[in-house]
């Protein structure tokens, strides 16, 4: 499995950027899918999550009501919407991907055995 993160760029405040993330050598579709960020001197913050089931969707705290995570398995692809971008959003961003983590786990990096390379996200004033 091999992941490929793409999408992030500099941005104004206030803002968006839509992060997207291919995953080659299997099949999306049994897999859960999940965006983590890390920001320097930072530890490795979970952003959102995507199940498998369309239902399965969750989010960080700082995240809810401006991102946005959907996955497409036609394509293979993950994809995340980020709108209304502060500083603190700042950050290398990380898809990963695993078929065994469960929901409730989901939050925990640890978990998840396959990731991307990161692409970085810059929000300015």
């Amino acid at each position: 499995v091999q992941l490929q993160a793409s999408g992030g760029g500099l941005v104004q405040a206030g803002g968006s950027l839509r992060l997207s993330c291919v995953l080659s050598g299997r099949t999306l579709s049994t897999y859960t899918m999940a965006w983590f960020r890390q920001a320097p001197g930072k530890e490795r913050e979970f952003v959102a999550a995507a199940g498998r089931r369309a239902v399965n969707r969750m989010y960080g705290d700082a995240m809810k009501g401006r991102f946005t995570i959907s996955r497409d398995n036609s394509d293979n692809s993950v994809h995340l919407l980020m709108n209304d971008l502060v500083l603190d959003d700042t950050a290398v961003y990380y898809c990963a991907a695993d078929d065994r983590v469960l929901w409730w786990f989901v939050s925990r990096g640890g978990e998840y055995h396959h990731w991307g390379q990161g692409t970085q996200v810059t929000v300015s004033s």
